[in-house]
């Protein structure tokens, strides 16, 4: 336990769980979308389903899929603010099982045609965790700088982004493979130990099957 746990994260209230974890998570998608957000489909779950209007839980979400961290004073105008920026959304509730009890469900839509969609969990203390991306299980809390490498499942691909982060002396804390169907989509995901720079990141872009690199800084 550190100090961050006991007086919990630098927000705007009401809620670390319910406001700064919530945020944490829009901001997350925003970041895999990888181009300006036009719309976005968010789906409540658990006790996000019966408190996200009392908790500003939607104006939380909203602020991350634009941008803001969980202290910006914005924040609670994020809704005004998504109008005025042209970001449509729609928010609505589900009875989900086994999901954790504060789960958000996102779905984004750039302005280059690009989406993505994320399960989201806030955890306590303003922290997160992504159980999915793109319907694919996964498993990073941004509590790590994390690398997510969408790939074609072929022989070498894995291989080729190792033999990277060994180039650069990275060294990689964790990592998890996502491949619902061989020869597919697929992806990596790699909590690292130190940060990306920009070279690596350009030569994992460049490597052969790979469609996608995005780069999570630690918060």
């Amino acid at each position: 336990m550190n100090i961050f746990d006991i007086i919990g994260p630098v927000m705007i209230g009401p809620s670390s769980s319910h406001t700064a974890g919530a945020c944490r998570i829009g901001l997350v998608a925003r970041k895999l979308l990888s181009s300006n957000p036009v719309r976005a489909n968010i789906t409540f779950a658990g006790s996000f389903a019966k408190t996200y209007h009392g908790h500003g839980t939607d104006k939380a979400v909203i602020a991350g899929i634009l941008g803001m961290l969980p202290d910006d004073l914005r924040l609670p105008d994020s809704l005004r603010l998504a109008k005025e920026a042209g970001l449509e959304y729609s928010i609505e509730t589900a009875d989900l099982a086994k999901c954790h009890p504060n789960t958000a469900i996102i779905r984004l839509f750039g302005s280059d045609g690009t989406e993505v969609e994320i399960e989201g969990a806030s955890i306590g203390g303003g922290n997160i965790l992504i159980s999915k991306l793109n319907g694919m299980l996964s498993a990073f809390t941004g509590e790590n700088n994390t690398v997510i490498v969408a790939h074609t499942d072929a022989p070498g691909v894995i291989a080729d982004v190792a033999s990277a982060f060994a180039m650069f002396e990275i060294n990689i804390g964790s990592f998890r493979l996502a491949r619902p169907h061989k020869g597919q989509q697929a992806i990596m995901t790699l909590e690292i130990d130190s940060e990306a720079t920009p070279q690596i990141l350009e030569l994992l872009k460049r490597q052969a099957n790979v469609t996608q690199v995005v780069y999570l800084k630690a918060h």
